[in-house]
């Protein structure tokens, strides 16, 4: 068994190979906590939290590292009514909400940037010492990073320097060359004083792109095996971040992952056109393990169209995953009424798409077959192999984070939720009762009565079922 990755660096799918045998770390580029998170944000932590998942189910430890970036240059323009930390906190909240009603797995760590300014200037102040980093020209506390100082810079976009625009991070006076970035930045007389720190060059915040590789080190050591995040962090940060790290003498990152983006209806998502798909939208609209199983279905480094119905998510692409997710429920609830599903291995088939750069569309793909074969062995009597089948398509489902019975998905039941599934029950409780009695007439009441309001009872060899029609 190898697992394999797309290399975004190398530009190639290669083998995975750990540091540490039997371990993986990885390191994923978390959220800039100023405003509330869209699809793309939970996209990207579905398809990292996936990763994690098949790693551990091929028998590796895995370190998981997903940081919160709650100091930067939005956060503080965003906060208006409230402090900025107060802002970074109550968005950070929503973040974590929104990771957890779609079952992400926390991560092992989940370190803020403002905890870790220390680690920022030791890192900062070894560049200096290294010649790849300066202070401002102009007198002020900024410093700057001096990409002509590093000949591998532009390596994981594979640009020249020439060709990039300078760096729109800081005033451009103060610096040797407009591209070199700002490792920190000066305290503005506009900016709170909660919002800087002392340090050797004046008081002031860090920039961005320290603090993701001061986190990873200071969580990770010095190298590491993956680091992940969204497509469109390749540049600036992800570039910056491998410069500044191995200018300053680690190792980083073996493995640089991203994945795709999402679009809706063909276009970019973006606030000027006010096609942004917040995570709130995406749970109101769909049921969160269809959110999940309309995320995971694609090739994580695809892109994700998300087709509305003349502009309303409760169609479309969402409409199409709770069909196709419908169907495997459905079978599952087929099975359960033969006896209980056994511990069954993931097919072959299956754990060789997820091997080969987890390739979900096969695996999804092997998912569906199985479950039709579990109708096909139900629709024949054969108890054992529906079973079997069915059995297979847990396992899958929980590889997948996608377990109908996984206590995440009725851990958030509403009230109302819980207060109709206790009167079904009751009243199948009663219809079990009268049909025991052989009052096939109470039973029948009881049956049409659910019908009447929309509740459709399906009667098993062994149990009675409801849903909602």
């Amino acid at each position: 068994m190898t697992v394999r990755i797309y290399d975004s660096r190398q530009q190639a799918v290669v083998d995975l190979q750990p540091l540490q045998p039997g371990r993986v770390s990885m390191y994923v580029c978390g959220p800039t906590v100023q405003s509330s998170p869209h699809i793309g944000h939970v996209r990207s932590a579905v398809a990292y939290d996936v990763w994690r998942r098949w790693l551990e189910h091929r028998g590796l430890r895995v370190a998981f590292v997903r940081n919160v970036t709650d100091i930067d240059d939005k956060v503080l323009v965003n906060a208006v009514d409230e402090p900025w930390w107060a802002l970074a906190y109550r968005v950070e909240l929503e973040f974590s909400a929104a990771y957890r009603a779609v079952g992400v797995l926390a991560p092992t760590y989940e370190p803020r940037a403002t905890a870790s300014v220390p680690e920022m200037h030791a890192l900062i102040a070894l560049l200096i010492e290294r010649g790849h980093a300066y202070p401002a020209l102009d007198g002020s506390a900024d410093v700057y990073f001096d990409v002509r100082s590093w000949e591998a810079y532009g390596a994981l976009t594979r640009q020249s320097v020439e060709k990039m625009e300078p760096a729109a991070d800081a005033d451009p006076r103060g610096k040797r060359d407009p591209r070199d970035f700002a490792l920190w930045k000066a305290q503005k007389d506009d900016e709170p004083e909660s919002a800087s720190w002392a340090s050797p060059w004046g008081r002031g915040r860090p920039g961005w792109h320290i603090e993701c590789s001061a986190m990873a080190r200071r969580y990770l050591g010095d190298a590491f095996d993956i680091h992940g995040g969204g497509l469109d962090l390749r540049f600036p940060h992800h570039e910056n971040e491998l410069a500044q790290s191995t200018a300053a003498g680690l190792g980083f990152a073996s493995v640089w992952s991203h994945n795709g983006l999402v679009n809706v209806d063909g276009e970019k998502m973006s606030k000027s056109l006010g096609n942004s798909i917040f995570a709130a939208d995406l749970l109101r609209a769909v049921r969160p393990i269809v959110a999940r199983y309309f995320l995971v279905a694609p090739h994580y480094r695809s892109t994700i169209d998300l087709r509305t119905a003349d502009g309303s998510l409760e169609g479309g692409s969402l409409a199409e995953a709770e069909t196709a997710f419908g169907r495997i429920e459905a079978m599952l609830d087929r099975a359960a009424r033969i006896g209980a599903l056994p511990d069954e291995a993931v097919p072959d088939a299956f754990g060789a798409a997820m091997d080969d750069d987890l390739s979900t569309p096969q695996a999804v793909a092997v998912l569906h077959d199985t479950a039709r074969a579990a109708n096909i062995a139900l629709d024949a009597g054969d108890d054992r192999a529906a079973l079997e089948r069915a059995g297979q398509v847990l396992a899958m489902l929980r590889v997948l984070g996608l377990d109908p019975g996984d206590e995440v998905w009725h851990s958030g039941q509403s009230a109302e939720a819980g207060a109709l599934a206790s009167l079904v029950e009751t009243l199948l409780a009663e219809r079990r009762s009268a049909r025991e009695a052989r009052d096939f007439a109470a039973s029948d009441r009881i049956r049409d009565a659910l019908a009447a309001a929309g509740i459709l009872v399906e009667d098993g060899k062994h149990t009675t079922t409801w849903s909602i029609a």
